[in-house]
């Protein structure tokens, strides 16, 4: 199986994901072994229209490992001629020119698909407003497979902002291709679940609730995915307000867990996950980021082949 443009979550299948799960274990190999110089003519645009920490440095090092070089920049609104107008269709035409592949963070839903839509190389979705995250899914789905052993029969309790979620989102379509899959969706009544996430689940006869009260279902989860409530997102203070600090993964929630559950969470966190609960083997947050570095590999590699 070859990639070439990495937009959304919807694209994979369940052969595909095993297939880059696959060639993501070859990978963790790859960087024990010191990296490898397979790209060494290559070069990776990153184009970051919105702050990053992960998922820029991830796909950098990711690109470095393989031997390859890297361009770009880290806040494109502000410093790329975007500032002067110039459209994002122009942006891509001629970024493409200078590299072989496209890394591109944006406000906007959609601009990924825009990108693709003019590109010469493949392009690589790493967030598009309040849309998908489809890259930042497939590390959390390896990370389960990785931590629990399995990615069917699982019970899957999405938490926090998951209007703006585009993690969740994204998560949520790839779980549809795996069997014996529930998800309770809890949020704030503010930010709940939009009704075209749930449309496709049922579209994919994937059992789901959405349950406000955590105690009832944090018993029986096999994956607590905790979010942070995005400031940035709302129009008003009184709305962020009103879904900050609901939801908070503490001790208590912890002696309510399963022994052989985890905790994920895309980061960064806010306080939605209390600075006691990292030392709990159940906390794979932090394991979850590193696993980012691998699967990111996984995708450039998937997308030159």
């Amino acid at each position: 199986m070859s990639l070439y443009h990495v937009l959304g979550a919807k694209q994979f299948t369940r052969p595909m994901l095993d297939e880059i799960f696959e060639n993501t274990h070859r990978m963790e190999q790859v960087v024990k072994d010191g990296g490898s110089d397979l790209y060494s003519n290559k070069v990776m645009t990153t184009l970051f229209f919105e702050p990053s920490t992960r998922t820029r440095l991830s796909f950098e090092s990711a690109m470095s490992r393989l031997g390859g070089k890297v361009i770009g920049t880290e806040n494109a609104a502000q410093f790329s001629s975007t500032i002067k107008g110039e459209t994002l269709e122009d942006t891509i035409r001629v970024v493409s020119g200078y590299s072989d592949v496209i890394v591109i963070r944006h406000t906007d839903i959609g601009a990924a698909e825009r990108a693709a839509a003019v590109a010469t190389v493949p392009v690589l979705n790493a967030g598009d407003g309040a849309g998908e995250h489809p890259t930042q899914s497939l590390l959390d789905l390896y990370t389960i497979e990785k931590e629990l052993g399995r990615l069917d029969n699982l019970h899957v309790v999405m938490i926090g902002d998951l209007a703006n979620g585009r993690t969740v989102h994204s998560l949520s379509y790839l779980l549809a291709n795996y069997k014996g899959i529930h998800i309770s969706f809890t949020a704030p009544e503010n930010v709940q679940i939009p009704t075209y996430v749930k449309k496709y689940l049922d579209e994919k006869g994937i059992t789901y609730e959405e349950e406000h009260d955590l105690e009832k279902v944090v018993g029986t989860a096999d994956v607590l995915y905790q979010t942070r409530i995005q400031k940035e997102r709302f129009t008003s203070l009184d709305e962020y307000e009103k879904a900050s600090g609901k939801y908070i993964i503490d001790r208590k929630v912890l002696a309510k867990m399963k022994q052989d559950s985890i905790i994920l969470h895309p980061l960064p966190r806010a306080g939605e996950i209390a600075v006691e609960v990292d030392e709990d083997p159940r906390a794979a947050y932090f394991r979850q980021a590193q696993n980012g570095l691998f699967v990111r590999m996984s995708l450039i590699d998937k997308c030159f082949s």
